[in-house]
């Protein structure tokens, strides 16, 4: 028998908080309605220990727990959402360094990614994914995980963040040409 299969249920969700407040943190970009929405997740996990079948691991069924915690702290607070300002880091085009054909197409065609489907189902590429959207520019990283980890629509990610349709797609597509490099150097080219 494991360790972790040893501990009580509350020890083992105790354990995931941090990653859950930072996950919090990224999204709300407040202190305060991120560790309030963690508590929330939390609580709920204990209140309904048997609600988790381990049909998945702890980790990913907390925050599927946290994700909609968010979202409602969003819904909440929507007039009073911080966003740090832009770095320069943000404002640099990340195409400046990709070298382009007269047509438009890429000079160089991308890395093979061989089997995606295959990918998708490691633990480990799962683990550099993170570490790619954890190095995003913040703006950035919050979009995408909006966007594409908590499917919020665009239409909702705009209001509740003031920005306009395209400000988003340009943040977004920034934010996936950023993901691609990162993965090709992190994860494909190392394979």
């Amino acid at each position: 028998m494991s360790t972790a299969a040893a501990l009580p249920f509350d020890q083992l969700v105790a354990e995931q908080r941090g990653y859950l407040l930072k996950f919090a943190r990224l999204q709300l970009r407040n202190e305060a309605w991120a560790e309030d929405a963690v508590s929330e997740a939390v609580l709920a996990a204990l209140a309904r220990p048997q609600a988790f079948e381990g049909r998945s691991q702890l980790k990913t069924w907390l925050v599927g727990i946290l994700k909609h915690k968010i979202i409602d702290a969003l819904r909440q607070h929507q007039r009073e959402v911080c966003v740090a300002p832009a770095g320069d880091d943000e404002r640099a085009d990340p195409l400046d360094h990709m070298a382009f054909r007269p047509d438009g197409h890429f000079a160089e065609a991308p890395a093979d990614w061989g089997n995606p489907e295959q990918d998708l189902n490691r633990q480990q590429f799962f683990a550099i994914l993170e570490a790619c959207t954890d190095k995003l520019p913040p703006l950035q990283g919050r979009l995408f995980l909006m966007r594409e980890w908590l499917e919020l629509s665009s239409d909702e990610i705009c209001k509740g963040l003031g920005l306009t349709p395209t400000n988003l797609y340009v943040q977004l597509h920034r934010a996936r040409l950023r993901l691609r490099e990162c993965l090709e150097l992190n994860w494909f080219a190392a394979r």
